[in-house]
């Protein structure tokens, strides 16, 4: 059975594979100060309750943007699982060229989500990440990682504008009851979920005028299923995108 864990800045998602089939996944907090051993015992009781022992795992690949944990979660699988574990990062084995100036500067979760669309898609695509950013990540017919776009993501929009604004409260990121609000909270509502769907259609518009007005879209990431609902460009959402992404990257490196 394999491992997947994708460690991003607000959360870590945890996924277990049989051959190619996800058998279950799970989602908690990242902390940054996390030890290697508070680490296994989180994964450990994750596992568990689907009746999954350490002793069943013979695979794991990590993607991770919080430098501080890959060297906990590369301790903890030393530790406890007694191997050790695919790092996605520079010299690893994608099968996908990366045409950026600076590739050491790309993220292991975009390069493996890239690998994830193209092998879904098999042709020209582009991946919308709603993530603590969000994230669009464009893939070439030939299979080649071209470059992307990085915006502030919904909840980061969100605390900045209830800290900056003392009457405004925070709110539940939800589908608002109409585009017109009658109360704050709705107003608010409005204008996170129809605020960023458009942007969201106006960034692919013109990545498709680029790449090619059939180019595919996928999303993902997990507020991805409140706003996709409101947009007009996106295909088809995969919240699995990513540990699908570390599953193909681990096959290609065995």
């Amino acid at each position: 059975m394999l491992l997947t864990i994708d460690v991003g800045n607000t959360q870590t998602h945890v996924g277990a594979f049989n051959a190619d089939r996800l058998v279950e996944h799970w989602r908690f907090a990242t902390r940054r100060d996390a030890t290697a051993d508070e680490l296994a015992m989180v994964v450990h009781d994750l596992l568990a309750l689907r009746g999954i022992h350490f002793s069943q795992i013979d695979g794991q690949a990590l993607s991770s943007v919080v430098p501080p944990l890959v060297a906990e979660y590369d301790q903890m699988f030393r530790r406890y699982f007694d191997d050790e574990v695919l790092i996605v990062g520079p010299g690893t084995k994608t099968g996908m060229p990366i045409r950026v100036d600076n590739p050491h500067e790309l993220g292991a979760d975009r390069l493996v989500n890239a690998v994830a669309a193209y092998e879904e898609f098999g042709a020209s695509c582009v991946v919308v990440d709603f993530g603590t950013a969000i994230t669009y990540d464009a893939i070439s017919a030939k299979g080649e990682y071209l470059g992307g776009i990085i915006c502030p993501g919904i909840e980061i929009s969100i605390e900045a504008l209830t800290s900056r604004a003392a009457r405004l409260p925070k709110v539940n990121i939800a589908a608002p009851p109409a585009l017109i609000g009658k109360t704050t909270e709705a107003n608010i509502q409005s204008g996170i979920v129809y605020g960023f769907a458009g942007q969201v259609d106006g960034i692919v518009r013109r990545l498709r005028a680029e790449l090619g007005k059939d180019v595919a879209t996928i999303a993902t990431g997990g507020l991805a299923g409140v706003i996709v609902g409101f947009t007009e460009t996106i295909d088809r959402v995969d919240e699995m995108l990513t540990l699908r992404g570390l599953r193909l990257v681990h096959a290609r490196n065995r």
